[in-house]
């Protein structure tokens, strides 16, 4: 069960990063539309987020989070990714760190839809790998252990992605 819980927080995340980046192009997919896209869909039509689909499908999330949610996903980008120390990301997506990779990807999402006026409230959230992420509000925005909360509340069928400037670690 918890390995469940892990995959689709990976794949929330995933699709949470693709999706704020492709808000703008595919708009709020209004009313001539039957139902919003999943997690997953989002953020692969962004195409701001293809470090976090490759890192989604080498830790064989897709499917996980491309359920039924509801998650909510701390997506960061392919600039946040890029920002690591050369060859982490490369290393993570080695078949043989696969293990490290989950925990790092669930890390970035929570189990529930909690949209931005919910987060402002908290100090901290469980993410679905089982450690708390500490979140901070002031005047100058929101945080979540330090990485920026740069767009929020990009809706997708099974969940809401706020995108983030950083990968945050457990």
């Amino acid at each position: 069960m918890i390995r469940f819980a892990k995959e689709i927080a990976v794949a929330a995340i995933a699709t949470a990063a693709l999706g704020s980046a492709s808000v703008a192009a595919a708009g709020d997919y209004g009313s001539n539309s039957k139902a919003k896209p999943d997690i997953v869909d989002t953020a692969v039509a962004a195409g701001s987020f293809n470090t976090l689909a490759a890192a989604l499908e080498a830790a064989d999330l897709v499917d996980t989070l491309k359920g039924d949610g509801p998650f909510t996903v701390f997506a960061p980008t392919d600039a946040a990714f890029a920002a690591l120390p050369a060859g982490t990301v490369e290393s993570l997506l080695k078949p043989e760190n696969k293990d490290q990779l989950v925990a790092v990807l669930t890390y970035h999402v929570v189990a529930g839809k909690v949209e931005a006026a919910d987060v402002v409230k908290l100090d901290s959230a469980t993410t679905v790998n089982g450690a708390d992420v500490s979140i901070a509000a002031g005047d100058s925005g929101v945080t979540v252990d330090n990485a920026n909360v740069v767009q929020t509340d990009i809706m997708a069928s099974n969940g809401v992605i706020h995108v983030i400037d950083a990968v945050i670690l457990p």
